[in-house]
């Protein structure tokens, strides 16, 4: 068949080929088309984006230019507002202030304030406190008595001795406080009680060098005090700033201030950096400046501003590229998002994909052709070899039986009264006369069942009421004895008899042809599947069919190879059975075998009775 099909093959070969590099080329140009298109669109969406990247670098670099003089005014002045802003300096933060208090629960500034008011009111010794107290005492002396002028000289007393005689900031800031609330009285407050609030002493008086006010002391002494000193010191503070009229709004400002924590800042800062996208500094000298920064904030002016001078429509947007925590602004990289963009490369792609399509489908086309031009040849040549060898088969298998009543019928004529060996002649002829029968009738029955010209007449049938047939079948079948056992009593089915009776008749012959024991042993019996159908074993004990032939055998005209003596047959059994068993809506299987014979299950769908 092969020696038939290449010329055929090298042709649509040859033509396939010349189709593929066809369609390849297309593809190509398809695919160049493509990429083209989408260069177009990424070169003008990068430009835009460069500039935009340049625009964010010189607005970055004035808002951190425009930002030096609050920044610088922070550092010297806690009252100053410090969020947002940084500041290092030989490796020591400024800013952002730490606001993290001390950990713990201990309160020693309020138990200095505490221990200290007691004190005043009981009289008690105090340690080394008492010099401090001893003058404090003298100037509410000096106050009760209404004596102005005894009473700030008393206070500049107790305030040199106090700057001379330097404390622990948990120890000098609760003795501040409790100063000025000891000694203000409202309006009418000495200066000197009242500069302890915010401006601090003059420097005569140890001012500047160390202590600039109550309120900016304990900001930028946070860090020293638990959380319940801290908040025990700036409500003190805060109520006798208000009993005193002084200002109050930046001190409260800056003791809620969020903590911005350490900032890690690179090793090796050579150029303005973006930490994050939240933090923008820069190396000046040896400090290093920075400022906070809301990246989508600077973004959208230059939106508005490209969006003005027409580069892009109202729909599209700037974003940053994402990236890691540290990014030089020599790498910063900006996106721009325009749905107008998106959607031209959606068509771009979809019309690539379009064509594409196209390509592949000429392409499949051109192997289905293919394909089915080499099948078809493929059956033709299969249709004329069946043809072939149905005729030969069949010829050959009608001229035996043929040639055997021929011959028989000749003898009988010449001898059957001079020898006695040939009294059973008759019955050989009958027998080949039946095998004859049955071989045509198969013929007959599958090409009407394969035409579709085969009309059930279905009736209540009995299995049990086949066996005696299929008895009467085999009996003349072989020379061996046959051996059938049933457990079929009692099963019923609605069925085509005739038909019933073909299918165990091939089963029967196939077991008889098929087989080297004597006797040939047949069993059928029935496994009931309540309210799924029937299945009838038809069990020999055959030669067996290889696993790798268990569906070719229900094959048409499909005979298998056995070692031994040559079996006859058309090749028509199995697949009739098959076709008999498609007609009552069941099937039929191998459902196992091996060398002590074949196991056939027939499913019958309907529920037996």
């Amino acid at each position: 068949m092969l020696r038939r099909l290449l010329p055929t093959l090298v042709a649509l070969g040859c033509g396939l080929l010349a189709l593929g590099w066809g369609l390849v080329s297309l593809q190509r140009i398809f695919s160049q088309e493509r990429d083209d298109a989408h260069a177009q669109l990424r070169s003008r969406r990068d430009a835009l984006a460069h500039a935009a990247e340049e625009a964010l670098r010189q607005n970055l670099a004035k808002k951190l230019d425009e930002s030096v003089p609050p920044l610088h005014a922070a550092v010297g002045d806690p009252l100053e507002p410090g969020e947002g802003y940084y500041i290092n300096f030989r490796g020591y933060q400024f800013l952002p202030r730490l606001t993290i208090p001390m950990p713990g629960t201990g309160t020693p500034a309020r138990d200095v304030h505490a221990l200290l008011g007691a004190r005043l009111k009981d009289g008690a010794p105090a340690g080394e406190w008492e010099p401090r107290l001893t003058r404090l005492r003298a100037v509410e002396a000096a106050l009760a008595a209404r004596d102005a002028r005894g009473a700030a000289t008393r206070v500049e007393e107790l305030l040199r001795y106090h700057a001379a005689n330097r404390l622990t900031p948990e120890q000098e800031l609760p003795f501040l406080l409790l100063v000025v609330e000891r000694l203000q009285r409202g309006p009418a407050t000495t200066p000197l009680v009242r500069a302890l609030l915010r401006e601090g002493l003059p420097e005569d008086l140890g001012g500047f060098a160390r202590a600039s006010g109550l309120q900016r002391d304990v900001l930028r002494e946070r860090s020293r005090f638990t959380r319940a000193d801290f908040d025990f010191l700036h409500a003190r503070i805060v109520r006798v700033s208000a009993a005193l009229g002084e200002p109050t709004g930046d001190f409260l400002a800056r003791a809620g201030e969020a903590d911005a924590g350490m900032l890690v800042i690179p090793e090796e800062l050579y150029e303005p950096t973006l930490l994050g996208e939240s933090w923008y500094v820069a190396l000046r000298g040896e400090a290093v400046y920075g400022i906070a920064v809301d990246l989508e904030a600077m973004l959208q002016p230059i939106t508005q501003d490209m969006q003005a001078r027409g580069l892009f429509d109202a729909t599209g947007r700037l974003r940053l590229h994402a990236g890691g925590a540290v990014r030089p602004l020599s790498t910063l990289k900006l996106a721009v998002d325009m749905p107008q963009w998106a959607r031209q490369e959606a068509d771009i792609d979809a019309r690539y994909g379009l064509k594409t399509l196209l390509v592949a489908v000429c392409g499949g086309l051109a192997v289905a052709i293919f394909v089915l031009a080499v099948v078809a040849q493929q059956r033709k040549y299969r249709f004329l070899e069946l043809k072939s060898d149905f005729v030969a088969t069949v010829s050959h298998e009608l001229r035996t039986p043929l040639a055997s009543i021929r011959l028989l019928g000749e003898t009988l004529e010449r001898k059957l009264a001079q020898a006695p060996e040939v009294r059973d002649y008759p019955a050989r002829i009958v027998q080949a006369a039946d095998g004859l029968h049955f071989l045509v009738e198969n013929i007959l029955s599958f090409n009407r069942i394969d035409k579709g010209r085969w009309t059930l007449r279905t009736s209540r049938v009995q299995l049990e009421e086949l066996i005696p047939l299929l008895r009467d079948d085999l009996a003349n079948v072989t020379n061996v004895p046959v051996h059938i056992t049933s457990d079929l009593e009692g099963v019923e089915l609605e069925a085509d008899p005739g038909l019933l009776r073909m299918v165990f008749s091939n089963l029967g012959r196939n077991a008889c042809a098929y087989n080297r024991r004597s006797p040939v042993e047949i069993s059928i019996r029935a496994q009931m599947i309540p309210g799924y159908g029937c299945t009838v074993l038809f069990q020999d004990n055959g030669i067996g069919i290889p696993e790798s032939e268990w569906e070719n055998a229900f094959l048409d005209f499909y005979r298998l190879t056995v070692p031994g003596p040559e079996v006859h047959g058309s090749g028509l059994g199995l697949a009739l059975c098959r076709k008999i068993m498609k007609l009552h809506r069941g099937d039929i299987q191998v459902a196992s075998s091996g060398p002590d014979g074949t196991t056939f299950a027939l499913i019958f769908n309907e529920p037996a009775r």
